[in-house]
């Protein structure tokens, strides 16, 4: 099933297939992703809004038909597929505590008619009893830990009465929230032993460290934070299931805030060290990976990537490992001699094999230098591959290795960003700043003792768009009605803090509904 790709809010979204976005899909869309290399599917769907009244809680025909064209589709063109229960689980499911008898009763009938479906499709079909579950009304985690299994069991219990390939077919089971934490992933292993069913998978879900998958507490690189996490889960995972023979699926997979619609939040270079790191710890642990792609990777109408590089890494990250570097970005004076500039090579085994600007190679020596894993771009390099200097990318350029996909260095020329004062509300609220050239990479925001203004007041660091957001086009960056909700009447300093390294104070003074503010 390696490598998998989720149909993310399409089948889940409510009340129906096109309610969140994305075009109805389409067997031309499925064999686009069989043909990128994808060997499993996942199709999330939610049921809840797509069937009668008790006791029978019959499903709606032309919904059920709906889904049992795509999976069928799926089938033809030759991946696993995988279905369940999805926004279920937060809708109803998560009530089993307080209403038992009702969320088993409407459980049950769910999954009888599914697995009646579906129950001669071939075995590459599987089924996951829920998506992330959680429950209301528990005394905690091990209650609800209690519960999970409860509805685990049943599921594998009814789906295997049903007979004919479902007598076999691999289930999916889920831990706690598909958390990979020890005791959740402990309560899930002693469901196993007690069914022991020699068809079923675990699954639990990775976004990654937190402050990295939303941007906020300073969590704007890949660093020793995000991987340790990374390595920490799969190890659990692979420690706990994967070494006694029991099949893992990272059934979703991303980072929470990476999306074409909010660029920003999550700098590429960064992202793809995440990407080629997930998918050589995934490798090597033997984990299926599921992408979530909600329509962020996959452009469903054009049928292509929204970000070539990206999912070349990603490809690439199958079989292999990739090289990157401290950075994808070079930020070059506006005016003046331009200086060379050095990049840290991270080789991940693999060798350094030259440089190039599209299908011209650059000369080492004259271009650049390689001094163990220390990239230095000469100044006479820089300036030509600047041109006039216009404010923002001026050129790409590529590093090649020996395997691996290609590490893509964008050439900018910027200048020290300038802010404006301004005046308005709390609901309306924006900063002029000419960018000149520059990115914005995360935003602190202090009270005079120095402790944090705002959401997240354990962390100066506020969380990128929903706190703050840049305008490059206006030339504005917005403070948002959500940052202010959590400000004291006063002033508060904020600091913003750029790519090129380049930092900007401004002051701001909230009184009631009005805000001022001025740079310095």
């Amino acid at each position: 099933m390696q490598p998998g790709w989720n149909l993310g809010n399409t089948f889940d979204a409510i009340p129906d297939e096109t309610a969140w976005g994305n075009p109805p899909t389409t067997q031309a869309m499925l064999h686009q992703v069989r043909s990128q290399g994808y060997k499993s599917i996942r199709i999330p769907i939610t049921w809840s809004n797509h069937h009668g009244p008790a006791p029978d809680y019959t499903i709606d025909s032309a919904w059920l038909n709906r889904v049992r064209q795509v999976v069928d589709w799926s089938l033809a063109e030759g991946l696993y597929v995988l279905i369940n229960l999805h926004h279920d689980s937060w809708q109803w499911i998560n009530t089993y505590p307080t209403d038992s008898t009702t969320v088993r009763n409407r459980f049950d009938a769910l999954w009888r008619q599914i697995a009646v479906t579906f129950r001669d499709r071939s075995p590459k079909l599987l089924f996951e009893s829920i998506n992330e579950p959680q429950f209301a009304g528990t005394s905690g985690d091990d209650q609800s830990d209690q519960v999970l299994n409860t509805l685990n069991t049943e599921f594998v219990r009814l789906i295997r009465q049903t007979g004919g390939t479902n007598a076999t077919r691999v289930l999916v089971l889920p831990a706690l929230y598909t958390s990979s934490e020890q005791a959740r992933l402990d309560a899930l292993s002693g469901t196993f032993a007690t069914l022991r069913d020699p068809n079923l998978a675990a699954t639990v879900h990775f976004y990654g460290w937190w402050p990295f998958s939303v941007n906020i507490a300073g969590g704007t690189r890949y660093d020793g934070n995000v991987e340790q996490d990374l390595i920490s889960g799969f190890d659990r995972v692979r420690n706990t299931f994967v070494s006694r023979g029991i099949p893992v699926i990272i059934g979703e997979w991303a980072l929470l805030s990476y999306d074409y619609t909010r660029p920003g939040i999550i700098e590429r270079g960064e992202f793809l060290k995440f990407i080629e790191a997930v998918g050589y710890h995934a490798r090597t642990r033997n984990l299926t990976t599921m992408l979530w792609d909600a329509g962020s990777f996959l452009d469903r109408d054009q049928l292509r990537w929204r970000d070539q590089g990206v999912f070349d890494m990603m490809k690439a990250s199958w079989t292999t490992r990739s090289a990157t570097a401290s950075s994808d970005q070079v930020y070059l004076p506006r005016s003046g001699t331009i200086p060379s500039k050095t990049l840290t090579l991270n080789l991940n085994g693999t060798t350094f094999q030259g440089m190039r600007q599209g299908a011209t190679a650059l000369r080492q020596g004259t271009d650049y230098t390689v001094s163990g894993t220390t990239l230095t771009l000469t100044s006479s390099a820089l300036t030509r591959l600047a041109g006039n200097r216009a404010y923002g990318v001026n050129a790409t350029i590529e590093a090649l290795f020996s395997q691996g996909a290609p590490w893509q260095i964008s050439v900018i020329s910027s200048d020290t960003p300038v802010q404006s004062a301004a005046t308005g509300t709390t609901s309306s609220f924006a900063i002029p700043t000419q960018f000149r050239g520059d990115q914005l990479a995360t935003m602190e925001a202090k009270y005079a003792d120095g402790s944090g203004a705002g959401p997240a007041d354990w962390t100066t660091f506020k969380e990128f768009w929903s706190s703050f957001q840049p305008d490059y086009t206006a030339g504005t960056i917005i403070l948002k009605p959500e940052f202010f909700a959590e400000v004291n009447d006063g002033r508060v300093t904020l600091t913003f803090h750029f790519w090129s390294g380049k930092q900007l104070t401004y002051s701001i003074t909230k009184s009631g509904t009005t805000v001022t503010g001025g740079a310095g």
